[in-house]
């Protein structure tokens, strides 16, 4: 039964089923973005690395959900499970400002056409597939269903939803990034194994009537029920910081949440992928391109964005509070080898609209390539949100040496004329280091990576508001911004610095937005990149949001909540524009989550990145 289409797309029709004399597939995915073959988009790696294994794989990109249903249809039935997964972002991130008006693009749709996925996709398909196969088992992936696997506030609701189990009715839900444990799933399906018989898989969740047999003193965390976090805010916080600690743990508890009748159990995960199953992922059969049928439908931003880039590692340990990579990929770094990373841009050359520029060589933070624990067994013993905030943890080896490597290797290639670095740097890692390393590391970025502008994330000015961010210091930038202007004076050069700001996080005041208006101008900065605080499920500003309390300290947070105080905190950023009305909305400012990160979501409230 078993088949391969290595050297073609996926199919995402009968005609091309057909083609590959399939009679059925094995497993259907269904994605709420455009199918783009290629390793940074989450739907292509999965069914890549299930087609490896030996599984027939069909993608259904982008289903029609208000019509007569045929997009559900047209392949039929599988024979193992469907696939369920709502792209690359969360599906109200995608949709929906921070004032929650309607967006009126989607960078990963042809021509950036809006309209293409329902709100809650993963949901929604879901429920779709259940009443047209009732029998048919549903897993769920990705960035929606892997942030809303416990309860979870929804910003665009104002309330608290249960895990997305129970309104999707899928039978399993693969949290993370899910190569090793969709392979695992297929496997033991295809051998025979029930749906409901897979409770021991690691790094899936699943309802269950009767949760007794999960619970071990040992091995198990039983949180508060979705019922008590309903009825206390305190409930509720005290469940996310729970979730948290086991979220950044390396050896995790099982975590259990009583809802309703029954509750849902949600196994720990795998270790930290290494850097050869990094690189057997990187190195499937993808076309590295988006799929045909968008042939004259226009160019899908997020492709145009990410396709001359290279992603050399996943994980990030900076802990930021409005921040969901963690929670999602994990706060230990997995990199991969400079061969697999220098065969992609080999690959990248070869493309025909390539000029020898790689607009990027980096990850959730550029700089944390082939960074972890100097003594992993401290790291497996580790609690902490994040490796560098309040302080940089002796035991991190934050050595620069094997990225300024990496760099060089790079850009000795005969067919690059410059590698970029589009990606956030996180300056707190060597600004004020004694290693070597770190200290030639903005020269050497500055000489060699940059376009004429550099990205890093200050964020905020105001240290009060910082520490509730959980961002270094702003003295700190400052360091950052005389260093790079002394490079500009050094190499008689005018590049600039870029910095993002956040308005309305929990803790910041108007008081607090027009210190940062004054200390920015003080400094000659006229921002552009800035975006209003939108709360994303699973993350600490979120809850601190609903809630108005810290959930570690108990103690009361300011929180700007309505349209009025959002907007009067976010006109400070543009006090040099005298001429416009600043608390409209008009001012546009894209929302960070634009670039794909296996599925880049993938970026920080930024949301999933």
């Amino acid at each position: 039964m078993k088949s391969s289409s290595t050297g073609l797309f996926l199919p995402t029709s009968k005609k091309e089923m057909e083609k590959l004399e399939w009679d059925q597939a094995d497993i259907i995915l269904f994605t709420g973005d455009a199918y783009i073959d290629h390793p940074s988009f989450g739907a292509a790696v999965i069914g890549r690395v299930l087609e490896r294994a030996g599984f027939r794989v069909a993608i259904v990109p982008q289903p029609n959900w208000r019509d007569d249903l045929r997009d559900f249809k047209k392949l039929g039935e599988p024979r193992l499970f469907f696939a369920v997964t709502s792209g690359s972002m969360d599906s109200m991130v995608n949709h929906y400002t921070a004032n929650k008006r309607l967006r009126s693009d989607d960078a990963y749709t042809p021509d950036g056409k809006a309209g293409y996925r329902p709100d809650y996709a993963t949901t929604v398909y879901s429920n779709i597939l259940k009443k047209l196969y009732p029998h048919t088992p549903i897993v769920l992936g990705g960035i929606e269903a892997s942030l809303r696997r416990l309860t979870h506030y929804d910003y665009w609701s104002d309330s608290l939803f249960p895990s997305i189990l129970v309104n999707s009715k899928a039978d399993l839900l693969v949290y993370g990034m899910g190569e090793k444990v969709i392979v695992e799933i297929a496997t033991l399906m295809d051998k025979g194994a029930s749906i409901g018989s897979l409770t021991n898989i690691p790094q899936t969740a699943f309802y269950t009537n009767s949760y007794e047999p999960f619970v071990n003193k040992s091995d198990t965390l039983v949180l508060n029920s979705f019922e008590e976090c309903q009825g206390s805010k305190k409930a509720f916080g005290d469940n996310f910081a729970r979730i948290e600690v086991e979220s950044n743990s390396m050896i995790a508890k099982r975590i259990i949440e009583p809802t309703g009748e029954g509750a849902i159990v949600v196994n720990s995960a795998y270790l930290p992928p290494t850097t050869g199953e990094m690189d057997s992922w990187w190195d499937l059969p993808y076309m590295r391109a988006p799929h045909p049928r968008y042939n004259g439908k226009g160019t899908i931003p997020a492709w145009e964005m990410i396709k001359h880039s290279i992603n050399i590692h996943r994980g990030c340990f900076g802990g930021c509070s409005f921040c969901t990579i963690s929670a999602h990929q994990g706060k230990f770094i997995s990199s991969r080898s400079e061969e697999s990373i220098l065969k992609e841009a080999e690959q990248i050359a070869q493309m025909p609209d390539f000029k020898g520029y790689l607009s990027d060589i980096g990850g959730p933070s550029a700089n944390m390539y082939r960074m972890q624990g100097k003594d992993l067994s401290i790291c497996k013993k580790c609690k902490r949100y994040s490796c560098i905030h309040p302080s940089i943890c002796k035991n991190l080896d934050n050595n620069h040496e094997h990225l300024l490597n990496l760099y060089q290797k790079v850009r000795l290639l005969s067919f690059i004329k410059k590698a970029f670095i589009g990606s956030g740097i996180r300056y707190d890692m060597f600004i004020d280091s004694d290693l070597p390393a770190n200290k030639r590391y903005l020269d050497e970025v500055f000489r060699h990576h940059v376009s004429g502008r550099l990205k890093v994330a200050p964020e905020h000015t105001e240290d009060e508001v910082l520490k509730m961010m959980r961002k270094p210091p702003f003295n700190l930038f400052s360091k950052l911004k005389v260093a790079f202007d002394e490079l500009n004076v050094k190499y008689s050069l005018n590049q600039q610095l870029i910095p993002y700001f956040i308005s309305s996080h929990p803790g910041s005041t108007e008081q607090s937005m027009k210190r940062l208006a004054e200390r920015t101008k003080a400094l000659n900065f006229k921002l552009e990149q800035v975006q209003d605080f939108t709360p994303t499920p699973m993350t600490l500003a979120s809850t601190i949001f609903h809630t108005g309390v810290d959930p570690y300290t108990g103690e009361s947070v300011f929180v700007a909540k309505s349209k009025d105080d959002k907007l009067k905190q976010r006109s400070h950023f543009f006090w040099y524009k005298k001429s416009e009305n600043f608390r409209k909305e008009d001012v546009k400012s894209k929302p960070r989550e634009l670039k794909p990160f296996r599925g880049k979501s993938g970026n920080k409230n930024r949301g999933q990145k």
